[in-house]
This record gives structure tokens, C-alpha cells and sequence, in this order.
């Protein structure tokens, strides 16, 4: 009768030795736990992994490092990894207003663009907040204290995009050994020096700490080529970017061999991992940067970053929510803070901290087809960004033009607010129970009939962190 054995409770590379001890010897893992569990595994890392150079075993071992205090790029330069997984800090959810914001150049000068940035994001709040009440009075059956956070949630997707770069942050990353030495081998060459700085902290902690997994020698041709591709694909900043563009490569009469497949995929399920053989998808847009950020944490894909700069202007979607007088301030500060960040004695990685992240930023993304639905239907729902909403309803329409066969789940309705956002959240058991509110019944999803279905409480239901049926890691909500 076969068995089965749950562990979780080594030391990362303890628990690598023990998984690698399946591949040299024939006895079963009970036989071997104890004997890890009383030895140290360091001379077997050290001989088998290091020096064996058997690499999948530190696939085996994993380890969760906590960043605080960091930059927007430097969340972005970290998960621009496809086996990322973690979370971030939300600026829907955190109020940014008592953040660190970083001043790479050092100078009065760009510490005062900062200081108005922030001046801006904090007294606008509560004039915008009263204006979102009366755009959206709160309906009856609403209980009070999940619409008055749907409110705060909506005031600070309009107000991040006068919240500069340099605002730092705070984020996870759970890793196995292997995959941090990879990707910290990478981060040690980027272009920007808080980054440079950060991976080589990262490699001296893990190094203390896991001593046997991160002690690889280095290679000069090695290093070398790592400098050449980071600087190739670290930032991308074209002339030219297109408003919206779809290119594909899509193999019909394959395809057409499991159309079946494709028409009766239930609602919150994934097209099998098989269809990513027959096809590619591209999509260029122009999106602000902040919306940009969620976009960049779906991995099974390629997603370019952008160099964040004034060439495409401000996204205006921001000032389109502001009241009048809000807007005319909002837009004057623009002006004057654009000059005031180009005459910044920078270079155009460091001025990047300086620009809010409601500027416009060129966006290039390469899905396979399962990878393109997932994210055109994921980012469809009426609760994410009204700005990165709009372009999966672009590029779900798209597929479905494209590949007629293919039923598709988009969330079209045109109507961008939903007290959800206020129920978005991660409070005590008892707390969530009071919220446990019936806006989700009239949830309506459509198919590409365009004629909406209701769904049950159960199926429906996208007010968790992360949504149920998905095969990718990410976080609901910035």
C-alpha cells in the first residue's frame, strides 16, 4: 500500500538533503529523518550540491525574505521573475502618505518635487473622498463600514497616480535556494545602484545564513554575459508605442482539433497547460505605471519593463476623477513639477524616483493563449484599476475576435465602481463575518454572447485575495 508523509518542519537545506537522498539511496524517508534531524547537513550540501554541482537541489530547499522599505523598482526588478511568488504592499489599501520617498540625487532640489508630490496626495484626500460620496451615495442594503473603505480604496487608486516612484515599500518573496542565487546573480548587475546595492545585501544574508547553498565560485565570461543581458532587457523605451495593438501567432487547425475545449471551459478554469504549443500573443498599450505594476505580476509570460519618463504624458484618467478644483490644481502642480524633474542634474534611470505613477508608460506583453485568457479575464473584474481594467477588456476582446471557439468569462460592464473594494481586505474572522454582504449575487459576467449569466454566491463570488481555479501567483487589488 503506498504512503504517504508530510515534513515541514527541517531547516531549508536539511529538507534539500533529505529529498536528494531519494536519488542515491533506496530506503524510504522515515529512515532518513531522524538522521537528519540529529546530523548537519552542511557536509552533504556542501558535496553534493556545491560540489556535485547537482543544481535541482536546492530546488528542495525554499526561504521566504521580507524587503521593507524600498522602491517601486526595486519590487518590480524582483518579481521580473517567472517563478516569483510573494506579495506587496497595496496603494489601494496602505495609506502612502507616511511612507519613506527616496531622493537618489541628494539634493534640495529633488527632495522639494517629492515633498509637493506628497503634499498633494495628502491634502487632496479628504476633499476627494467627500466628492466620491456624492458621485457614489451609498445604497441601503450597503453596510456602512465596507462602503466607507470601497471610498478610501477609490481615493487612493485616483490619488497613486501623484504618488512618486520613490515612495518605497514593502514585499515578500518565497523562493527556493536555487532560484534566489539565479536571480540574485542577475540583480547584482542591473542598472540601477539601489537595486545593485540590495541584491548584494541579499547574497551576504543568504549567504550567513545558508552557507552551503551560496557559496558558488564566480566566473568572470559568466559575470560578463549576466552585465550584457540585464542591460538589454532592464528597461525598454521606445520612440514609438501604440495606443493598443494585438499580434499573434496562433495555430488555427490545431487549435481547431480541441475546440471542444475551448467552448465548454466552465467559468474560474483554466485552459489546459497543453494549448501554450500552438501560439503566442502580443499586446502593446500605453498604461499609467501604477496599473502597469499589477500587470507585471502575472509570470507565465514576458512583460518588458518600462523606463518611466515624461515622453508619453501623464494618464488621464487621474485628473478625469478629480473634482474641478482639484483637477486645476492637480494640473498646474503637473506642469510645474515636469519642468522641475527634468532639470534635475540625473541621468533617466534616477530621475524615474522623481516621476508620479500616473505617467503614461509603454507596455509590450508575450502570453501563450492559456496565459492571455487567464490575465484578459482576471483583470476584466470591476474590481481592479478602472485603468488596467480597460485594456483587458481590449485584449479579451481581441482573443475573442481572433478565436472565435473560445468562451470567454470578461466582466464588461461599464459601470467601474463596485463596493467590493471595501470587503478587499484581510481582517480577524469574526470582523469578516459582519461583511458578509449580498452585492455578490448581482455580479454579471459575460460571455462572448454578450448576454450576462448571474452566478451563485459560491462561484461567483471574486472578493478573496486571491481568486479560486488560478494556477498563477498573485495579489488581487493596487
Amino acid at each position: 500500500m503506498s504512503e504517504i508523509y508530510v515534513i515541514d518542519d527541517l531547516h531549508p537545506e536539511d529538507n534539500a538533503m533529505l529529498q536528494a537522498l531519494y536519488s542515491r539511496s533506496p530506503k524510504g524517508v522515515m529512515e532518513h529523518v531522524e538522521k537528519v534531524r540529529k546530523a548537519d547537513s552542511g557536509n552533504f550540501m556542501e558535496r553534493f550540491y556545491v560540489g556535485y554541482g547537482h543544481l535541482s537541489i536546492a530546488d528542495c530547499g525554499s526561504t521566504t525574505i521580507f524587503l521593507e522599505h524600498v522602491s517601486m523598482f526595486v519590487a518590480k526588478a524582483v518579481q521580473d521573475w517567472a517563478l516569483y511568488s510573494g506579495q506587496e504592499a497595496s496603494t489601494r489599501y496602505i495609506d502612502y502618505s507616511r511612507q519613506l520617498i527616496l531622493n537618489p540625487a541628494g539634493t534640495a532640489e529633488g527632495q522639494q518635487i517629492q515633498d509637493n508630490w506628497m503634499k498633494f496626495y495628502n491634502e487632496a484626500k479628504e476633499p476627494l473622498q467627500a466628492y466620491l460620496k456624492l458621485k457614489y451615495p451609498r445604497k441601503e442594503e450597503e453596510i456602512e463600514a465596507v462602503y466607507d473603505k470601497a471610498i478610501a480604496a477609490r481615493s487612493f487608486d485616483i490619488l497613486r497616480g501623484f504618488l512618486p516612484a520613490g515612495a518605497t515599500t514593502y514585499l515578500s518573496w518565497h523562493t527556493n535556494l536555487r532560484q534566489a542565487h539565479e536571480h540574485i546573480a542577475l540583480l547584482e548587475h542591473h542598472p540601477l545602484a539601489e537595486i545593485r546595492e540590495l541584491a548584494v545585501r541579499l547574497r551576504a544574508a543568504l549567504s550567513e545564513k545558508y552557507k552551503h547553498s551560496f557559496s558558488h565560485p564566480k566566473f568572470p565570461e559568466q559575470e560578463d554575459y549576466r552585465a550584457k543581458t540585464v542591460g538589454q532587457y532592464s528597461y525598454f523605451s521606445p520612440e514609438n508605442h501604440p495606443d493598443f495593438e494585438f499580434s499573434h501567432n496562433l495555430q488555427y487547425e490545431q487549435l481547431e482539433e480541441f475546440s471542444d475545449l475551448l467552448k465548454t471551459r466552465p467559468f474560474k478554469t483554466n485552459l489546459p497547460s497543453f494549448l501554450n504549443m500552438f501560439g503566442q500573443c502580443t499586446f502593446k498599450f500605453k498604461l499609467d505605471f501604477g496599473s502597469f505594476r499589477d500587470l507585471q505580476r502575472h509570470r507565465n509570460g514576458v512583460c518588458l519593463m518600462p523606463l518611466l519618463s515624461a515622453k508619453f504624458g501623464f494618464y488621464p484618467w487621474y485628473l478625469e476623477q478629480l473634482p474641478e478644483q482639484l483637477r486645476a490644481a492637480a494640473a498646474t502642480l503637473l506642469a510645474e513639477q515636469e519642468k522641475a524633474i527634468l532639470a534635475l542634474p540625473v541621468d533617466e534611470l534616477t530621475r524615474q524616483y522623481y516621476f508620479p505613477m500616473g505617467y503614461t508608460i509603454p507596455v509590450t506583453v508575450n502570453y501563450r493563449l492559456p496565459a492571455s485568457v487567464y490575465v484578459a479575464e482576471l483583470r476584466s473584474n470591476k474590481t481592479v484599476h478602472p485603468t488596467l481594467r480597460r485594456r483587458a477588456h481590449q485584449m479579451g476582446l481581441a482573443l475573442q475576435e481572433k478565436v472565435p471557439n473560445l468562451k470567454m468569462y470578461l466582466d464588461l460592464d461599464p459601470d467601474d465602481w463596485d463596493v467590493r473594494r471595501g470587503t478587499q481586505d484581510i481582517v480577524r474572522k469574526d470582523d469578516a463575518v459582519t461583511q458578509d454582504i449580498t452585492i455578490n449575487n448581482n455580479e454579471r459576467i459575460f460571455d462572448n454572447s454578450g448576454i450576462g449569466s448571474k452566478h451563485g454566491d459560491q462561484q461567483g463570488r471574486t472578493d478573496s485575495l486571491v481568486p479560486a481555479g488560478t494556477s498563477e501567483k498573485l495579489q488581487q487589488g493596487n
